[in-house]
């Protein structure tokens, strides 16, 4: 059961940063600020770390990881084309991936009860995945 849940929470957090990374990509030619372009860069940094981590632990278990639900993929770009074309400003870059990081932070925890038997250092990058999101939609506060 240990190794089920790990190799499951590790697939979902593959997927979290393949999402988030995707919509920072997505949003990254509309920033107007330095500041926000600065915070966003540092942060896909952090999610390019937690990566490397991961893609080693996925590796040990022998899995390739999880791509991001095409849907939700899709929607999520829909969405964004869709409010970046009626305000191209950083009010509405910082609204679109606050949105995307508390959908993560909300997916995570999820995750983390449900595989709830994982081992201790899938949870704890499955920890960090989400203080990271949680902390930029703090930063992004001041850019809504």
């Amino acid at each position: 059961m240990i190794e089920k849940d790990t190799i499951r929470l590790l697939r979902e957090c593959d997927a979290g940063i393949k999402m988030g990374v995707k919509s920072i990509n997505d949003v990254m030619d509309r920033v107007e600020s330095k500041e926000l372009e600065q915070l966003l860069n540092a942060c896909k940094d952090e999610h390019d770390k937690l990566d490397k981590e991961l893609q080693e632990l996925l590796g040990k278990y022998q899995d390739e990881g999880k791509d991001p639900n095409m849907m939700a993929e899709a929607m999520a770009k829909v969405k964004t084309e869709m409010k970046l074309t009626m305000h191209e400003d950083d009010n509405t870059v910082a609204d679109l991936i606050t949105d995307g990081c508390n959908m993560g932070v909300k997916s995570l925890n999820k995750y983390l009860n449900q595989y709830a038997a994982a081992d201790e250092k899938s949870k704890d990058i499955t920890k960090r995945l989400i203080n990271l999101e949680a902390q930029l939609a703090v930063d992004l506060r001041k850019f809504l």
